[in-house]
């Protein structure tokens, strides 16, 4: 008996193992590249508007919609873009009320946060963003000043942020939109203003203002496209795609038309 039950326990995980893999065979297959083509398009969602990566003018469409054109092309289809104005209104994907019916792709500002990959697939980052400064002078100072943050629509963490302005005891003003910062360091009601890097960067450029990350210690975040759990061949095409667009320098010259290095 005290012999049987070892074999017993071994014939049992046995079963289970491969009641498993049956399990697995069982599950209907990913079709997610096949439908893509079927239809010929992409369907991907974005913002109306959200600087650099989407602009909304057709002559510079912007980084998220320039790249995804030409995966597109990758990958035999037609780009179709789906404007979702809750994507511009808050940072959160789950408050977008996006569905797999209105589109296969999430874009214009997904960051590859824990919190994103917990419900969407991910691809490789494109671009890197987290809060940076931007100011017109050339002055990254934040103790005691007078601080305008402009939080948009960015998945970046706000908590550590408003704790590292607490400790600089800035005085901060939380601002509703890119004009009103702008108007804040013009008319000299902020020293400093705070807000995502590429936004950050849109704003200064033209404007001849230096930017600058924000200390190491709050965090930096790959900026990635996103696509629902379980679409694995089509993330799998899409991130070939985006390798060969890689090698062969599109995406160095997608981003450089759009972007200035920050300081």
């Amino acid at each position: 008996m005290a012999l049987w039950l070892p074999q017993r326990r071994d014939v049992i995980s046995f079963v289970g193992v491969f009641g498993l893999l049956g399990a697995v065979y069982l599950l209907p297959p990913d079709t997610a590249l096949q439908q893509v083509r079927a239809a010929g398009t992409l369907r991907v969602c974005m913002p109306p508007s959200y600087p650099p990566l989407v602009t909304g003018d057709p002559s510079a469409p912007g980084i998220d919609v320039e790249l995804l054109q030409a995966i597109a092309s990758e990958l035999g289809v037609q780009l179709v873009t789906v404007v979702n104005p809750m994507m511009g209104r808050d940072f959160n994907p789950r408050a977008w009320r996006i569905t797999r019916a209105q589109c296969e792709v999430l874009a214009g500002g997904v960051v590859g946060s824990a919190t994103t990959r917990s419900f969407l697939e991910t691809t490789p980052p494109y671009e890197t963003t987290g809060w940076a400064w931007l100011s017109p002078h050339d002055n990254a100072e934040l103790q005691g000043r007078r601080v305008g943050v402009l939080v948009g629509v960015s998945g970046l963490d706000r908590v550590a942020l408003a704790a590292y302005l607490r400790a600089a005891k800035a005085l901060v003003t939380v601002t509703l939109d890119r004009d009103e910062l702008v108007r804040g360091l013009q008319d000299g009601r902020f020293d400093i203003a705070i807000t995502e890097r590429l936004s950050a960067m849109t704003i200064a450029t033209p404007l001849g203002w230096p930017v600058g990350w924000l200390p190491d210690a709050l965090p930096r975040y790959p900026v990635v496209f996103g696509l629902w759990k379980g679409d694995l061949t089509l993330k799998r095409a899409i991130v070939a795609a985006m390798d060969r667009l890689r090698r062969d320098g599109r995406m160095i010259e997608i981003n450089a038309r759009y972007r200035t290095a920050p300081r």
